[in-house]
């Protein structure tokens, strides 16, 4: 089946699962998964897994619209965390439909601006584009933010440190080189407390958020941290009821492989339109590779620990495309639990 837009497939009430693809594997257990779901599904490719693949972003995207389009589910092709416009810009010719900008590593005002200059240019190129406000914590490589919620010498260092770090890179938010100068600033400036997962986004300045800069959905911090490996995250479901009050774009949740079923249902029927999840698969697709070496250690055919391993992911992903599939019934204790 071609790929699909991505606002096509998200419904009121519903999840939208997105995942993280690292490898071929990945995006062939993920479209797996959405099958046997009989669910929607997006294919996500971020920019730490362009680094991954030696900065080259079509090999990659090209292999994942390749097991989309082989696929009888319906699957969107996103480009998830992109900190530079230089990636960005190769999303459209690469077979995208939309991306998610990542400057919530800049003060507001320069977030603001780096992301209303990288919304404009999406659109005009007819990708549909996802943005960051209070910058959510476990992001490989991440930056500590001036975000609202986050702890006050957070924000004023990240401020400042975003200010200064903008400014050696010579130029005015919204260029490469502001994004870049102001996202090294705030990491020098920031405190470890924008990583946590007391990092908060506010309803009135995401509606403001939204507003100034045209994004088409808004990823917020409401409790989850990326990397999580537990799934112990307790989500500020009021604060979701609150957000999806205010602002007129889907919410996504980042970080989502740390939240337990029962939590990320509410969210759901809270608000939460789209819910990204990576860390879950790796874990499901490691456990299986370990578990298969343990049991023959002799084993050298990379197929023989791989298969099973994509196997476990691809159960992974169906198992929390149901979960999310659900959000708008009522919970039992189950799900609870």
């Amino acid at each position: 089946m071609p790929l699909v837009p991505i606002g096509t497939l998200i419904r009121p009430g519903r999840g939208l699962g997105a995942f993280n693809v690292v490898s071929l594997e990945h995006a062939e257990a993920v479209v797996a998964g959405a099958e046997a779901a009989g669910l929607p599904v997006v294919l996500q490719i971020s920019h730490n897994c362009v680094r991954f693949h030696g900065g080259r972003l079509r090999p990659v995207a090209r292999a994942a619209a390749a097991v989309a389009e082989g696929s009888t589910a319906r699957v969107a092709l996103h480009l998830d965390h992109v900190e530079d416009e230089a990636l960005l810009h190769q999303a459209a010719d690469a077979g995208f439909g939309s991306a998610m900008f990542d400057a919530s590593g800049l003060p507001y005002a320069r977030n603001v601006a780096a992301t209303r200059a990288a919304a404009g240019w999406a659109h005009a190129h007819g990708l549909w584009l996802e943005a960051e406000l209070g910058e959510i914590g476990g992001k490989a490589g991440g930056t500590a933010v001036g975000a609202a919620g986050g702890t006050a010498g957070g924000a004023a260092g990240g401020t400042a440190g975003g200010a200064a770090g903008g400014a050696a890179g010579g130029a005015a938010g919204g260029t490469a080189g502001g994004v870049a100068g102001g996202l090294a600033g705030g990491t020098a400036g920031g405190t470890p407390g924008a990583h946590s997962p007391q990092a908060r986004t506010d309803p009135a300045q995401a509606l403001d958020f939204v507003t100034a800069t045209g994004v088409d959905a808004l990823a917020v911090a409401v409790g989850s941290t990326h990397a999580m490996t537990t799934r112990t995250a307790e989500l500020d479901q009021d604060l979701i009821v609150r957000l999806h009050a205010a602002v007129p774009v889907p919410l996504v949740l980042h970080g989502s492989s740390g939240v337990p079923d029962g939590e990320l249902r509410r969210a759901v029927r809270h608000g939460i339109a789209k819910v990204n999840i990576g860390t879950a698969l790796n874990v499901a697709f490691t456990g299986a590779v370990r578990q298969r070496l343990a049991a023959d250690p002799a084993v050298t055919d990379p197929r023989r620990y791989l298969a099973p391993a994509r196997d476990a992911m691809a159960a992974a992903v169906a198992r929390l495309l149901g979960v999310l599939a659900l959000g708008d019934r009522d919970l039992t204790e189950h799900d609870i639990a």
